[in-house]
């Protein structure tokens, strides 16, 4: 019975260790899993916080062209153009008037839960030869319906005829000594109370650039100080010649 006891003995140490090791390795694996699933928490739930926002201050430097736009990242629209290298397009966003990008301090105005105060701008190749305030006289002069209505800011807003093809907009006009008028497109009616920016103004920009920005209709009453802020913020961050 000893010999048989003695003979066995090394089968059962074998299996006993083998079972350890399994349940080693299953310890281990789930502790693993435990540390992944948490980090993954953590990021993931930073992403959901930031609802595809970024507080990323890191200045990103775009070529589009002849023109070198350098532009922190919580100012660049969409995660995926957050890059330095060459684009065909930057869409940017800020808040108006600090003119700056997203930060938690600035949560609550990007989540429009305030005053809507974001301006939305898009730089990208020039298509036309005038912009929207040299094509008033020669184009949109044609297209609306006269005379118009006072608007805010001493605009003077006219609604296009039925077969200018721009339908449920207005255009606000704006004259400016010695200089072509200030021009803006709006939506109207119902799509102008859903829309968070639903005005536009394109203006060119560098070399061969366009810049069309999209701001809430309240912004038209002191369209100078708007137009002169969206300038000069251009200035500060867009150069030619690279």
């Amino acid at each position: 019975m000893r010999d048989a006891t003695a003979a066995e003995s090394p089968d059962f140490e074998v299996v006993d260790s083998t079972l350890m090791k399994r349940v080693f390795y299953i310890f281990a694996a789930l502790a693993l899993l435990s540390v992944a699933i948490s980090l993954g928490g953590k990021w993931l739930g930073r992403s959901i916080a930031m609802a595809g926002y970024s507080d990323d201050t890191t200045v990103r430097q775009v070529v589009m062209g002849n023109n070198l736009i350098s532009v922190p990242a919580n100012f660049i629209r969409f995660d995926q153009a957050r890059r330095d290298g060459i684009a065909s397009r930057l869409d940017l966003y800020l808040r108006y008037p600090e003119m700056d990008g997203y930060s938690a301090a600035a949560r609550d105005d990007f989540n429009h839960t305030t005053t809507r105060k974001i301006i939305f701008l898009s730089f990208e190749p020039r298509m036309m030869s005038r912009d929207m305030s040299g094509r008033f006289a020669p184009i949109y002069s044609a297209l609306i319906e006269k005379p118009g209505t006072p608007g805010p800011g001493g605009t003077t807003v006219y609604a296009f005829s039925e077969k200018s093809g721009y339908l449920n907009e207005v255009l606000a006009v704006a004259e400016r000594p010695g200089k072509d008028p200030f021009v803006a497109r709006c939506l109207s009616g119902p799509s102008a109370e859903e829309s968070l920016a639903p005005c536009e103004r394109d203006i060119q920009v560098g070399d061969d650039l366009s810049l069309t920005y999209r701001f809430p209709r309240e912004l038209l009453a002191n369209w100078p100080a708007l137009d002169a802020a969206i300038a000069a913020k251009v200035a500060s961050i867009l150069k030619t010649g690279h």
